[in-house]
């Protein structure tokens, strides 16, 4: 994408009402088009990378599939999941099912990959957290936006 395009687009997902809207509406494109593509398109990767995280349900115990942005890390072998929730107040249900049920799946490329959960603390947080701020700037606008810590997870194929 070119840089005046990363902007218009790092600038829209700052707003208020882009976090009105963007929870509904963008997931289920998600997961359409990644259904009819067979695992090999996620349209919101055309913005930031993305992979779809199949992780057990807190309460339910069920499989729950969710589009998620992503921030992948050199080694390949890991990616940063970042529970931001478009800015919105609580935490997204994905953080609570990994934090119960850290073994989980992502569809990475078209590739299914068995993947454990970290929750990021301390020191290991804040740096991840300064690596994603230089990633994508506008998750510093939904940190201010909110009262929670935004939830960092590392998460490792297995």
């Amino acid at each position: 994408m070119a840089a005046i395009g990363v902007r218009v687009v790092q600038k829209v997902s700052s707003t208020r009402t882009f976090a009105r809207v963007a929870p509904h509406v963008i997931p289920a494109l998600d997961r359409a088009v990644h259904r009819l593509t067979r695992g090999k398109v996620l349209l919101s990767a055309q913005m930031l990378p993305g992979v779809i995280l199949t992780a057990t349900g807190a309460r339910s115990g069920m499989p729950r599939r969710t589009p998620l942005a992503c921030m992948p890390e050199e080694s390949g072998r890991s990616w940063i999941l970042i529970g931001s929730n478009f800015g919105r107040t609580d935490h997204p249900a994905w953080t609570h099912n990994l934090l119960a049920h850290p073994d989980a799946e992502v569809s990475w490329k078209g590739e299914d990959v068995p993947v454990t959960a970290h929750l990021l603390e301390g020191e290991g947080r804040a740096a991840a957290w300064k690596a994603v701020l230089a990633f994508w700037p506008p998750y510093a606008t939904y940190q201010a936006r909110v009262q929670r810590e935004i939830r960092l997870f590392r998460i490792v194929r297995r």
